[in-house]
């Protein structure tokens, strides 16, 4: 069993992309944060001054009438745009247009704090883990409801069975290589994104690191979990990635560098072991 720190055919909808997609010309960066974008304007300002200096923000709209993309634009963020709707499919098209080494992935809902992420960028960055997650803590009652909760209770145990990886949360702030992730060959472009990418990390030997970080209210209404039928709908493209049979081996090793891939121990936070309960 691996330790933490911490497939059918694709449907219709989960095809690899084989276009670029469009995103504003920009310099390379250090570090690019994804974020995926549906209305989120009111949001917007708060997450982008959190982004650390030197970063790249990278907003990728997913068919905003907010005038989320335009602000984000204003606010000197690069906007790319995916019209594919899904989660998956606006993080996916923000790794295809990053060209940074290592890639962030944070939600646009200031319920998470980019500037968490930067010990996250060192951990990845001095090789001391490949795939790096938040763990959500909840501050205050309304910042993650009972049922979301739950969800994300049931697929940690799931996971936890599929793979050995002791995480606690699925939670969308992450760091790791873009190659690497590249190679992973994600098809979800749904809710089982974030799960598909844990699950075939595990299965080509990645080291996953889980860290405690402030979760707070979101801004504006969840277009996933905000209702129990959202929450349901994500629980099931989740479990439909369980059910994939372990991906070939090509995914990975042959990204990584030779130490990591030599090294696919999982390590973890000490406060993330002993358990799923949240």
């Amino acid at each position: 069993m691996k330790a933490v720190t911490t497939s059918p055919q694709p449907e219709p909808d989960q095809a690899p992309d084989t276009d670029p997609a469009p995103v504003d010309a920009v310099l390379p960066c250090p570090v690019d944060v994804i974020l995926p974008c549906l209305n989120e304007a009111e949001a917007l300002p708060w997450v982008l001054a959190r982004v650390p200096a030197g970063w790249r923000a990278l907003v990728v709209d997913n068919g905003s009438t907010d005038g989320s993309a335009e602000l984000a634009r204003g606010l000197g963020a690069t906007v790319v745009r995916e019209t594919r709707r899904g989660f998956g499919a606006a993080c996916h098209a923000g790794l295809r247009a990053a060209t940074a080494d290592i890639v962030c992935f944070c939600d646009c809902d200031a319920s998470l704090d980019p500037a968490r992420l930067l010990p996250f960028v060192s951990e990845v960055r001095d090789g001391e883990a490949d795939l790096v997650l938040g763990r959500r803590r909840p501050q205050g009652p309304g910042a993650w409801p009972a049922h979301a909760r739950a969800g994300n209770l049931a697929l940690a145990r799931m996971l936890r069975r599929r793979t050995g990886l002791r995480l606690h949360d699925l939670g969308p702030l992450r760091a790791a290589r873009r190659e690497p992730l590249l190679a992973l060959g994600l098809t979800d472009r749904r809710s089982g994104y974030p799960l598909q990418m844990v699950v075939r990390a595990a299965d080509a030997g990645w080291r996953v690191a889980e860290h405690d970080v402030p979760y707070l209210p979101r801004t504006g209404a969840s277009k996933v979990t905000g209702t129990w039928r959202g929450t349901w709908q994500a629980v099931r493209d989740m479990r439909r990635v369980l059910a994939e049979p372990p991906a070939p081996s090509r995914h990975a090793h042959a990204a990584l560098t030779p130490s990591l891939a030599s090294t696919s121990r999982a390590s973890t936070d000490s406060r993330s072991q002993g358990g799923t309960s949240q």
